[in-house]
């Protein structure tokens, strides 16, 4: 265990300004990074003048921030009142919060995010099912914060052609955000929305070329990255992974191999970063013996 001395030695390390690629920051990134939170207060799929004053109340003077989950698409959406980035109305409410940021002199990602099967009717255009890689609900009875009630009605499998659709999906509003003057983007591919619905293989239960193997379930995250980092370049780009946790009732047989598989498909593309959810945090629910943060003698 760390003494005392140790860990004063430790903090002028990690306060340190660093660079990460073209972007300057106050200390070290591999640590300090508001994480996206949804807040669940952008109306009508708005982003709202509030936020202003929320995020820059978490700006410092060469911080990183990535922003709440903002959808890419009509379909996107999993929860009420959360930002989307598919309109040019949702462009332009996003601008002055963007702004606000900026004036303080720190660095802002809009999060990419499609909900998949982790979505309800009344969130969807013309109140059609959820989609997704499979037509398997999810059978968790409870949202992602293992409290609220849910019932997750069963998905619609998605076509060959409609993947390629939700793919150029990204790829819009990754440059949308740019528009809309944020520095990146960081592709949501965590905690069991769409795209780690495609990649576990709990859940993705197809047999053409978006499923099966290792390798013919990752080319959907993989055609995501390309798409968008041909958009606005790979040093804009991050993405963020959870391959052990289970998440919206989405979990791999072995989430090692799929965290590696995918860290190793990544470096090719030359992005940013990856954002990792740490092993320990297997889910978010608590309550029970399955549902735990870590080991018990951590």
């Amino acid at each position: 265990m760390a003494t005392s001395q140790e860990n004063m030695d430790f903090i002028p390390a990690l306060l340190a300004p660093s660079k990460m690629s073209n972007f300057s920051l106050s200390h070290r990134p591999i640590w300090i990074v508001l994480a996206p939170l949804s807040r669940l207060r952008s109306y009508n799929f708005i982003a709202q003048p509030h936020a202003i004053l929320y995020y820059s109340q978490r700006t410092t003077h060469g911080g990183f921030l990535i922003g709440e989950a903002s959808g890419v698409s009509e379909t996107a959406q999993g929860y009420p009142n959360t930002p989307g980035i598919w309109t040019q109305q949702q462009v332009k409410a996003w601008k002055p919060i963007v702004d606000a940021v900026h004036k303080k002199g720190s660095i802002f990602f809009c999060q990419l995010w499609h909900a998949g099967r982790a979505s309800d009717y009344c969130f969807q255009p013309d109140g059609q099912p959820p989609i997704s890689c499979t037509d398997k609900p999810i059978q968790a009875k409870t949202h992602i914060d293992g409290v609220t009630e849910a019932s997750f009605p069963a998905p619609r499998r998605l076509t060959t052609h409609e993947i390629t659709q939700v793919v150029n999906d990204f790829r819009k509003a990754a440059r949308n955000a740019i528009q809309a003057g944020f520095d990146g983007v960081e592709i949501h591919g965590a905690n069991g929305y769409l795209i780690d619905q495609f990649l576990k293989d709990q859940v993705n239960d197809r047999t053409n070329e978006y499923g099966g193997s290792l390798e013919n379930r990752c080319p959907f995250p993989l055609q995501v990255v390309e798409v968008v980092t041909d958009e606005i370049g790979a040093d804009r780009v991050g993405i963020r992974l959870s391959p052990f946790a289970d998440y919206n009732d989405c979990a791999d047989s072995n989430p090692k191999a799929l965290g590696l598989y995918m860290a190793q498909s990544l470096n090719k593309y030359g992005i940013l970063y990856c954002h990792m959810i740490e092993p320990r945090m297997i889910t978010q629910f608590e309550g029970n013996e399955k549902h735990t943060l870590g080991n018990k003698n951590e």
